[in-house]
């Protein structure tokens, strides 16, 4: 059986993500694949949060950027931009750290971050929990991943 994984075409693993899918530009969500995926998993959730916030120097907090469930386990992916009518149908979306759902890139205030991209296959399909936060989430999969995955991409906030 092959192993859960999760790349991107816009990054390799603890590489820099590129600024189109930061705050520093486009702010789009960058493209993302997956394999491997369990026979017996009935839906796939992700989180993309950053445990360095504010400062890698100092974290006192993890910023969550992006939360997605009940995304259908035949998905190999999202595509680039597609946090928003370009999701796979039946995906719901949690609420990230800006308060409100969808994708919000990396925006470090200072320092390079890492931004972990974590994929869970799950052995049911959650609820509607209605746009919940990371923490609800965590709480509705518990006893409930069966597998899962992460992709780290680093960011630096060029100079100003």
């Amino acid at each position: 059986m092959t192993a859960l994984t999760l790349t991107s075409d816009s990054f390799s693993h603890n590489q820099s993500i590129p600024a189109k899918h930061t705050c520093d530009d486009k702010d789009i969500s960058p493209a993302l694949a997956w394999r491997g995926v369990p026979a017996d998993t009935k839906s796939l959730a992700l989180i993309v949060d950053d445990p360095d916030a504010p400062d890698p120097a100092a974290p006192k907090m993890t910023w969550v950027h992006w939360v997605l469930y009940s995304i259908p386990p035949g998905t190999a992916g999202l595509a680039e931009g597609g946090s928003g009518t370009e999701l796979p149908p039946g995906t719901l979306q949690g609420m990230n750290d800006w308060q409100r759902a969808g994708y919000g890139g990396p925006c470090p205030p200072v320092g390079t971050h890492r931004y972990f991209h974590k994929l869970y296959a799950l052995d049911t399909v959650l609820p509607d929990l209605e746009i919940p936060t990371k923490a609800v989430l965590e709480k509705a999969m518990r006893d409930h991943i069966i597998a899962s995955t992460e992709l780290v991409g680093l960011y630096q906030r060029r100079s100003r």
